[in-house]
């Protein structure tokens, strides 16, 4: 692991980090910001997954997580959302290739190679989190915007007893069924539907659930609402009775100014969680 860059943010340290990943056999880079409380011992952590076209850059300097963290006590580890690199395979489309790993571990063709953000996620990135820094891994949880708030949704289901809280801005809700989502899955994963079931969050409220704190914001003017699909997953929610707050929030669009305007609560529930 290599250190890009580290500046004090609120009391704490927001770091950028680079380390070559086992799961996606390339370098990745990540943002990971520690609390004052760090200095003292091991702190909880939260893991914050970003959306289509995003690096690990986007949310660690327009979220606005740190101020809230520092105060909380709670670590922030800002992924980046795909394998990059010479030799990586990509596309002309946005919502395919580096940029768009959509969390998931991909079986076919040129994408299998490196294209294993799920893996990243559940197991490279957090054991090289635990051996290098003062993190509780026995306390995550998890958040994500958009593309992010599917892969928070979807891991949190998916692996069950990882994380104590999860949350989403705008995440791709119905990928299954979505511009965003059925395409690339199919790229990434083929024609296996099982397995294309695994990464769609209005499916998995009623496959696996999740117990503990669930937390959704979307706002009424986001130019995506016809491709994030939010109303299949608030159907999913109430059908299957998951415990969730939903929040449709007026007038906000897709953007970080949404995200910051709404950090405070998200923050506030995991903080809660995480230190219970």
């Amino acid at each position: 692991m290599k250190t890009v860059s580290e500046n004090v943010s609120f009391g704490g340290t927001q770091g950028v980090y680079t380390h070559a990943s086992d799961a996606t056999g390339c370098d990745m880079t990540f943002g990971l910001y520690l609390p004052p409380e760090a200095r003292s011992g091991p702190v909880p952590l939260l893991w914050f997954l970003s959306g289509l076209t995003c690096t690990h850059e986007n949310a660690m300097t327009k979220a606005g997580a740190q101020a809230v963290a520092a105060e909380a006590g709670v670590a922030v580890v800002f992924p980046d959302t795909s394998p990059r690199g010479e030799g990586v395979a990509d596309a002309d489309d946005f919502a395919m290739g580096q940029g768009a790993g959509f969390y998931v571990d991909a079986t076919e063709g040129d994408w299998a190679k490196h294209f294993r953000m799920w893996s990243y996620i559940a197991d490279d990135l957090p054991t090289l989190l635990a051996e290098n820094f003062p993190l509780d891994m026995e306390r995550q949880s998890i958040t994500g915007h958009s593309m992010g708030g599917h892969g928070a949704l979807t891991l949190a289901m998916g692996l069950k007893g990882r994380f104590r809280s999860v949350s989403a801005f705008a995440p791709m809700a119905n990928t299954t069924d979505s511009d965003w989502g059925a395409p690339q899955l199919t790229a990434y994963l083929g024609d296996d539907k099982a397995a294309h079931r695994r990464h769609d969050a209005s499916l998995l409220i009623g496959d696996a659930g999740f117990d503990g704190p669930m937390l959704i914001d979307q706002g009424t003017n986001d130019q995506f609402l016809d491709k994030l699909k939010p109303e299949a997953l608030a159907q999913a929610i109430a059908t299957h009775r998951q415990p969730a707050t939903f929040r449709m929030q007026p007038g906000y669009d897709h953007s970080y100014f949404f995200v910051s305007s709404f950090i405070d609560d998200h923050m506030a529930l995991h903080a809660a969680a995480l230190w219970a």
